[in-house]
């Protein structure tokens, strides 16, 4: 059996409980959709030829209680006010046949446009470097897939990112990019 992933989707979400952080990231988890699978996190590849699918579609192919292996993005608090947000950047060639990157971020305080542009250019980032594509850190990011179109890689990036702001109870935002197998 090969565990290198056919298919990928992303999820988001939110959860709030009065009670304790780990039942809020259940109810997070529930709110994402992925709380019925043993989630076990890997690390950033995108393989090739992984084939992204809707939501519906890849939650369709697991079982509830299966080992689901996920690259994830959360935070939690319980402070009053506070803004809470995690994120997944992703960065892959148009060529199916090179592997992409994603990037796990979260954060206390910043923006999630902000968060979401910055998970994408650390993927970007990772993805040029790996590739040995010279990459400008303090460039934006159409700077930076401008730079990789011009050295013959065009690329997509986008973010899925989750925001909340903290009530009187623990609140956990997660992003996730879940395999399939």
């Amino acid at each position: 059996m090969s565990l290198v992933p056919k298919r990928i989707f992303y999820v988001k979400g939110k959860g709030i409980s009065s009670d304790s952080k780990l039942l809020s990231f259940e109810q997070a988890l529930r709110n994402a959709g992925i709380e019925k699978f043993n989630l076990v996190r890997v690390s950033s590849i995108i393989p090739p030829y992984c084939k992204e699918v809707s939501k519906n579609e890849g939650l369709k192919k697991l079982k509830t209680g299966q080992i689901v292996h996920a690259v994830l993005s959360r935070i939690s608090s319980n402070i009053k006010n506070q803004m809470i947000c995690a994120s997944i950047g992703v960065a892959k060639p148009v060529d199916q046949g090179v592997y992409g990157y994603l990037s796990e971020m979260h954060a206390i305080g910043e923006k999630p446009e902000i968060l979401g542009k910055s998970s994408e250019n650390i993927a970007l980032e990772m993805l040029a470097t790996s590739l040995g594509i010279p990459f400008i850190s303090k460039s934006n990011l159409d700077q930076n897939k401008e730079l990789m179109r011009i050295k013959g890689k065009t690329v997509e990036t986008k973010n899925i990112t989750e925001m909340a702001i903290v009530e009187e109870e623990w609140v956990t935002v997660v992003a996730a990019a879940i395999f399939i197998l």
